[in-house]
């Protein structure tokens, strides 16, 4: 399972039980099926009016790799575009082949076997650019999905709150305060629902799936840019260079801390621009 995604429902876990525990009098006040059944049943119904059958569907897939731990094998794409590549460079297609059937990523095979097939270089990058735009198409409709999902879900558990205050309404005759408390606590508990899953389930799950695409389309653009420069013929070495600095630079934009330290004495481009800037 993918660890954060293990903590977050540990988290949620842990969240929910201290709520019931300490913070109720009586924890089976938040238990309420019928207003629990309001909220996803017409969050899924809406969601099935709203997409095709096959779109919906894939929704139990999605969250299954949320949950699984999906890791993308970065260094080892990247050793075996250098490795194919320096076979090109010694003109040996058979051994090129050969190498070329061990890959297991789609993508960069495709790249290698249309630069062995000697199509020309602009025919294959606007191939996989094009398909770089479709999968961040396909995943990025994939994400939004579950955030429709999350807009759908409060709006249901204010629809089950109506419902039960409809129903308070034909008792407030009878002037038991007991009985009122109780049935506005369990119109309540369908707005509480609707939130709860709106933001520790679908919102979380579309935030994880958007970030899943922009990890695959950086390594898809690495590829890119390696096809790009076997295409050229450029040195294995100059390549191991480019596409090492491509991840790095990658992770450097992420963590600040991992940037290098400017020499002491070299003014930054911030300072140098200032300095332009007043003279």
């Amino acid at each position: 399972m993918n660890p954060s995604t293990l903590i977050g429902m540990i988290g949620g876990v842990a969240m929910l039980a201290v709520l019931l525990v300490f913070a109720a009098e009586d924890p089976a006040v938040f238990i309420n099926l019928p207003g629990l059944a309001i909220v996803l049943g017409g969050t899924l119904a809406a969601t099935f009016i709203s997409y095709p059958l096959r779109e919906v569907v894939r929704v139990f897939g999605l969250l299954m790799t949320v949950l699984r731990n999906e890791r993308l094998y970065i260094q080892r794409d990247m050793e075996e575009l250098i490795r194919i590549s320096r076979l090109w460079m010694q003109n040996d297609v058979r051994a090129v082949e050969e190498e070329l059937a061990r890959v297991r990523n789609p993508f960069l095979r495709t790249g290698v076997q249309l630069v062995i097939d000697l199509t020309p270089e602009q025919e294959i990058l606007d191939l996989l650019r094009w398909r770089i735009s479709r999968l961040r198409a396909r995943e990025h409709a994939e994400a939004k999905l579950f955030r429709v999902m999350a807009s759908f879900a409060p709006a249901f558990g204010m629809i089950g709150t109506l419902v039960g205050l409809i129903n308070l309404m034909f008792i407030l005759e009878l002037g038991n305060l007991e009985i009122i408390g109780r049935h506005m606590a369990i119109a309540l508990m369908t707005t509480f629902y609707g939130i709860l899953l709106a933001n520790l389930v679908f919102k979380p799950v579309a935030v994880k799936l958007e970030r899943r695409t922009e990890q695959r389309i950086v390594l898809m653009n690495m590829v890119l840019q390696g096809i790009s420069m076997m295409c050229e013929k450029r040195s294995p070495a100059l390549m191991r260079e480019t596409l090492g600095s491509f991840m790095a630079h990658y992770e450097d934009e992420i963590d600040e801390a991992q940037l290098p330290a400017m020499p002491a004495g070299v003014p930054s481009d911030d300072a140098g621009g200032a300095g332009k800037h007043r003279g």
